[in-house]
């Protein structure tokens, strides 16, 4: 009977590394169109001068590259069991970038957090350097991570159910205010479920720059929608019932009808 070979690591690194910095993939965001994998930070940073993936040169998307990326956590959590220790030093490497660029206000901030969860991965005790391994990354900093600062009382739902929105502006055939009321340079964002209406007509006017005096409509599927109204709420009885998997959720806004 043959005995099974073991393999190292470093035999899975051509699988497991980001094309762009060499090292191990962080958050691992693949591009839809021709699905090659990257580092999420080196991806995004990469678009920023180029609608091209970097690996095969293919264009991504003729002006927004972004709207074709995908994270793959499958992926993620594959590299954290293949390769020991990588998920607390990346961690460590995050507290070291916040102790420089981003000093917390009041007590635990963003790097006490960051502690506290690297001691529940390492059952309470803090080991810098404990387990080594083949690693081709070079030391960086991460500086596209979700901040836990303050979870009681600064959390802004980033724990929440999240969802993928496209915000259209709506014409209506030169009514008053359309010279106003113009899209959006970039037009899908991703929030809470938990988000009113409300806000969204917030984020809307800070965006287009509004008089604080000036009122929109939202809509969805051509109806307004009452500002207490929540995304989860408008997904379930509104955008699910076209009766279609579409995905984004598309809602439409425009300067307010006076119907009375």
């Amino acid at each position: 009977m043959a005995t099974q070979r073991k393999h190292l690591v470093k035999d899975f690194n051509p699988h497991i590394t980001c094309y762009i910095c060499k090292g191990y993939l962080i958050k691992p965001t693949t591009v839809t169109e021709c699905l090659h994998t990257f580092c999420k930070t080196c991806i995004v940073q990469h678009f920023e001068d180029s609608n091209d993936c970097p690996r095969c040169g293919n264009q991504v998307h003729e002006t927004n590259p972004l709207e074709m990326l995908r994270l793959d956590n499958t992926l993620e959590e594959i590299i954290f069991k293949l390769v020991p220790g990588l998920r607390e030093q990346e961690l460590q490497r995050e507290i070291e970038f916040w102790k420089k660029n981003k000093p917390p206000e009041n007590g635990q901030g963003v790097c006490g957090s960051l502690l506290v969860e690297i001691g529940r991965m390492s059952g309470g005790v803090l080991e810098q350097g404990s387990r080594e391994y083949e690693s081709p990354k070079a030391d960086k900093p991460k500086v596209d991570e979700e901040d836990d600062e303050n979870q009681d009382d600064k959390d802004y739902h980033r724990s929440d159910p999240q969802i993928a929105i496209c915000l259209d502006c709506l014409r209506n055939n030169g009514q008053s205010g359309d010279n106003i009321v113009k899209g959006l340079m970039k037009k899908f964002i991703r929030c809470s479920t938990r988000v009113t209406v409300g806000t969204i007509k917030k984020f809307l006017s800070l965006k287009l720059k509004l008089p604080s005096s000036y009122e929109l409509d939202v809509l969805c599927n051509g109806e307004i929608m009452g500002k207490d109204h929540t995304m989860e709420f408008i997904y379930m009885t509104r955008w699910r019932l076209r009766g279609e998997n579409s995905y984004p959720m598309v809602l439409q806004y425009r300067p307010r009808i006076d119907f009375g």
